[in-house]
């Protein structure tokens, strides 16, 4: 199979889940993880991008995985709280709760039910990714031009990422930067998870993370405190390059987990929070800050903690002044 230039600048996932039409999703990205796909002759990532004139060699699909996807039901349609919009892209306010895209498990995600809400868009792609946990600003491209320029500026690291985090205990003013490499790795279930890494790690991918304390906390009432632990921290937290859980990582790695985190947070405070309201992962993507892929105007977006995160962080002080 060879990427034509239409398809040039997609990730690998998704032009094959386009391509491979009657394949399930959880299949595609199964025989990406294997490395049963080749690009080019060799192994790829499903974040890869794919460049006109590419060669994609595949294993023989089963003819019985096709007949399942056709007697899945499709996504249903579903329109989301709108930002911004004009003919070039789509800023929406994604939910906690929803996946970006269907894979790994996820028989749809935000992308699958615009375009079934929108069956008159030629064009809808996702521009860049959000935990299913998170919350906060998803941006969407509506024409290829305006993809391009957008994932540049996301690759080039000339968007500004500024996600509001509630952490364990209290971040020292002080340490504003994390620059720690990480790497993306498989546990025995098959699981994915991502770790910090040595500076000199050859696996290791350079990731950047800047932290401003917005206001520490003494946390709500029931949850115990071991002494000096210090409550909890309200941090702006700015992310200068995109890894996967990078965030989540470099918090945790710092001693300063996200509160609720099902995967690196402290699952005994996790389950006290829940108990005073806390149902998921404090992490919301509060601010983006790009220009604009035709005009090159300067836009600025901003959406307010959704109602449960508020509720929890009024109940355990006042808001601080970003939100």
């Amino acid at each position: 199979m060879t990427v034509d230039a239409e398809s040039a600048g997609q990730r690998l996932d998704n032009f094959l889940i386009r391509q491979l039409k009657g394949v399930p999703k959880t299949h595609v990205y199964r025989i990406i993880r294997s490395g049963e796909v080749r690009l080019n002759k060799g192994r790829a990532q499903a974040d890869t991008r794919v460049a006109a004139g590419d060669l994609l060699r595949l294993p023989p699909l089963r003819t019985s995985e096709r007949a399942a996807e056709r007697r899945e039901a499709p996504a249903p349609p579903r329109q989301f709280p709108v930002l911004f919009e004009d003919e070039h892209l789509v800023a929406i306010d994604k939910p906690a709760g929803v996946a970006v895209h269907g894979g790994s498990g996820v028989s749809f995600g935000v992308i699958e039910q615009m375009r079934r809400a929108r069956p008159e868009a030629k064009f809808l792609e996702l521009v860049h990714r959000l935990d299913r946990e998170t919350s906060g600003i998803l941006l969407l491209a509506k024409k290829r031009s305006a993809l391009t320029r957008l994932q540049d500026q996301f690759r080039d690291r000339e968007t500004g990422k500024t996600y509001l985090a509630l952490v364990k205990g209290a971040w020292p003013a002080n340490k504003k930067v994390i620059d720690q490499p990480l790497h993306k790795y498989l546990q025995a279930d098959g699981e994915r998870r991502v770790k910090v890494v040595a500076q000199d790690d050859p696996d290791g991918m350079r990731s950047v993370t800047l932290v401003k304390v917005a206001q520490h906390i003494a946390g709500p009432g029931g949850v115990k405190k071991s002494p000096g632990e210090g409550g909890f921290s309200l941090l702006e937290v700015t992310i200068k390059t995109g890894r996967t859980h990078q965030i989540r990582v470099h918090l945790a790695s710092q001693g300063h987990p996200i509160a609720g985190d099902d995967k690196y947070g402290d699952f005994e405070l996790n389950k006290a929070l829940q108990k005073q309201g806390l149902k998921r992962m404090f992490l919301h993507a509060w601010r983006l800050q790009f220009q604009h892929p035709a005009t090159g105007e300067k836009i600025e977006l901003l959406t307010a903690l959704p109602p449960d995160l508020k509720k929890f962080s009024e109940h355990a002080v006042p808001a601080p002044s970003p939100i």
